[in-house]
């Protein structure tokens, strides 16, 4: 049996026996423990009622964190001509058309977020295997195809968070840094969830939300009380 050292033996004694905790509770508890060299995330996953191989029953969108993530967001920007300026003047890391596009099929994807306008829909739509797996493909739904890309590049810069359920029903997302203060992190735990229980699919039958935890990068993870957790 592998031996754990004295910081992850010492988390796993603080949260054992913790259970179906409020956000005020688990975020107290996650930043006490949170004791890593570097600044780690708080993270979350919720796991839900649903099976997204039904187009009914697929859980998606884009929530901005009122306190952001405290992540430094790359943004790469497919747009031509005035837009392409615009997407540059906004802050975009990267902006071109189909000289980018050439870049991300040989392999260098280095950006966390990528902008499209509709017109460069045909060009990007030739990377679907490339981005589609890392959650990356420009989407109407979620605001990253748009002709308002200034806006777009402002606000995956300012916090906004993407979220898509997965094959096993469980979204998660990084909400925040443990260096934040409790009170902005419980603010971003709430508005995160408020944004997935919007997000709620037609096709859903039963309960929605089965499980909520919470854990930071190096940390234990710990479940919360949903009730709590959903509420305002």
């Amino acid at each position: 049996m592998a031996k754990h050292g004295k910081r992850t033996t010492a988390a796993r004694e603080a949260f054992a026996g913790k259970d179906m905790l409020t956000v005020e509770e688990a975020v107290s508890l996650i930043k006490a423990n949170a004791n890593a060299k570097f600044d780690e995330t708080l993270e979350i996953a919720m796991n839900l009622g649903v099976d997204p191989r039904h187009a009914d029953q697929m859980v998606r969108g884009v929530v901005g964190l009122p306190n952001g993530t405290g992540k430094d967001v790359r943004v790469a920007v497919f747009a031509r001509g005035p837009k392409a300026e615009e997407a540059q003047a906004a802050g975009a890391d990267i902006v071109g058309a189909e000289d980018l596009m050439e870049i991300v099929q040989g392999g260098k994807i280095d950006f966390d977020r990528c902008i499209a306008t509709p017109d460069m829909m045909p060009v990007v739509g030739r990377l679907g295997k490339v981005l589609g797996p890392r959650n990356l493909m420009p989407n109407p739904k979620v605001g990253t195809v748009t002709m308002d890309v200034a806006d777009a590049v402002k606000a995956a810069k300012g916090g906004e968070v993407q979220f898509k359920v997965e094959k096993a029903g469980v979204i998660h997302a990084g909400i925040g840094k443990a260096s934040f203060d409790e009170v902005k992190l419980v603010e971003n735990v709430r508005a995160f969830v408020a944004a997935v229980a919007k997000a709620k699919p037609t096709g859903t039958k039963g309960t929605y939300m089965k499980k909520i935890s919470l854990s930071s990068t190096m940390g234990p993870g710990v479940n919360l009380n949903i009730d709590n957790a959903a509420s305002e």
